[in-house]
């Protein structure tokens, strides 16, 4: 724990990327959102030979979207509350550039297929494992127990990376699926969790006009107890009968805390109606889940795309652009016009990748590399916008 000892660096220090958790790894993800899209599409969709042992490529390309590029998201933006949370500062300078490196060495090791797995388990590992120390040391200081949550959920994350990396060495014969599947159904339930807290009031003060949102605290309770059965049924016990029952209840009462959350207002701010249709496409894909036994147009994968690609693309871009805009000291009702194309441009991505296939399978092929574009073109879209605005210091003098 002598890594986790923070200083605040003297006045006079020049400014650095690794000032605060959201600039290192916002930019990384941005930029691996793109790279690894494109890797993804010379595999997939180009036939491009890539050194795999004991792994599918869709379980190379799952792996990566979850526990490199959303998890990247995750820590920037969590290292970043928690100081806001906690008045207490996380990880800087050179704990937070080892932190960072730890994530960045497994993301290179996995770009050359498996040839350097054993590395790269060593790095991702390491690099969850302070992560969860990294968080957990101001929320155990000021004890804020309630964070603890959040934080039980960052080390199941990596406990589930652990799982990958047993499967893909053949330790574990279920360790990859239960990885990828359990992994994002733990990102999902996140997200549900930082939604509740923070959606109506992001609402409240971004539609600029007076309106009094509400959180139901049967609908929080009546969440949290589905998604549970219905992750550990779907993921573990395959249970595809069960877990249509329980995702056509999740459907009813997501549904419900969407209609608690809207308001007109939404539609007409960007990084609103981001964060709203993520989760509405969330909803979506529960719906997806709760038909998929009685329809043979609905596939397992489409709802899965339903939660990956219109939930977490969307919820990232939004929630990336805010954070750097309001951490940098900016106008946060005044995005760049770019990310508001980067969100429609993923949105039409995610209706395509999720529907296309079902409505017109003969082009299945050709739909695929339309949603692999948009998503490049997206996340582009988002690195060009926030570069400078993430290496540079905050334009009001403040530092972060």
């Amino acid at each position: 724990m002598a890594l986790l000892n923070i200083q605040d660096p003297p006045k006079d220090t020049p400014f650095d990327v690794f000032v605060l958790g959201f600039r290192p790894f916002f930019l990384a993800a941005g930029i691996f959102a793109v790279l690894s899209m494109v890797m993804w599409m010379a595999i997939f969709s180009f036939s491009l030979p890539f050194p795999l042992t004991g792994l599918a490529p869709y379980q190379w390309h799952a792996h990566e979207m979850i526990y490199g590029f959303t998890l990247s998201v995750v820590a920037g933006f969590l290292l970043t509350a928690i100081k806001n949370w906690t008045s207490v500062q996380t990880l800087q300078n050179r704990p937070l550039m080892l932190l960072f490196s730890l994530w960045l060495g497994a993301r290179l090791c996995l770009l050359f297929g498996t040839d350097l797995l054993i590395l790269a388990a060593v790095l991702d590992l390491s690099f969850n494992l302070l992560l969860v120390a990294a968080m957990l040391q101001p929320v155990i200081r000021v004890k804020q127990w309630k964070q603890l949550a959040i934080i039980s959920k960052i080390l199941l994350l990596g406990l589930f990376n652990g799982l990958f990396y047993l499967g893909a060495l053949g330790l574990l014969e279920q360790g990859v699926n239960w990885s990828i599947y359990g992994g994002l159904m733990l990102l999902i339930a996140l997200v549900f969790t930082m939604g509740r807290r923070v959606m109506p009031f992001f609402i409240e003060k971004g539609v600029g006009y007076p309106v009094q949102l509400k959180n139901s605290r049967w609908l929080d309770l009546s969440s949290l107890f589905l998604f549970l059965a219905f992750a550990i049924s779907e993921v573990f016990f395959t249970q595809y009968r069960v877990s249509s029952y329980l995702a056509a209840a999740l459907f009813v009462v997501s549904s419900m805390r969407l209609y608690n959350w809207h308001t007109r207002g939404i539609w007409s701010k960007p990084l609103l109606w981001g964060l709203y249709g993520a989760f509405v496409f969330i909803t979506l894909g529960l719906l997806l889940f709760a038909l998929l036994p009685y329809s043979p147009l609905i596939t397992r994968s489409m709802a899965y795309h339903a939660f990956a690609f219109g939930g977490i693309a969307l919820i990232t871009v939004s929630m990336m652009s805010r954070v750097t805009l309001g951490h940098t000291g900016r106008n946060i009702q005044q995005p760049s016009c770019w990310i508001n194309i980067a969100q429609i441009l993923l949105l039409i991505g995610a209706i395509i990748r999720v529907f296309g296939p079902a409505l017109m399978p003969a082009h299945y092929a050709g739909w695929i590399v339309i949603a692999q574009l948009l998503w490049i073109i997206g996340f582009s879209l988002f690195v060009v916008s926030n570069f400078r605005f993430l290496t540079q210091p905050r334009i009001d003098g403040s530092p972060g």
